[in-house]
């Protein structure tokens, strides 16, 4: 296996584990927090609505929203690590 064909292989590979990584996360804020805890996060509240039903409504959308910048940010650093920037 060439040089060039191992660093493609690294760089996939380490891209997939920063996707699965965000993507978990997105999963846990979305389907955790609006479902799975929303009893638990009900008893808060936030902007006069219940925790729970915050997270169900806008939390996952900002937080995918954020996790969207996080991954431009990871993998311009990914780019620069591999020899893949322009």
């Amino acid at each position: 296996m060439s040089e060039k064909q191992q660093n493609a292989t690294a760089y996939w590979k380490e891209n997939l584990k920063y996707l699965v990584i965000l993507l978990t996360i997105w999963f846990v804020v979305s389907f955790g927090c609006g479902i799975l805890f929303k009893e638990a996060l009900n008893e808060f509240k936030l902007g006069g609505f219940k925790l729970g039903f915050w997270f169900a409504q806008q939390g996952s959308i900002y937080v995918f929203v954020i996790l969207i910048f996080v991954y431009v940010r990871i993998m311009n650093r990914l780019d620069k690590k591999y020899g893949y920037d322009e």
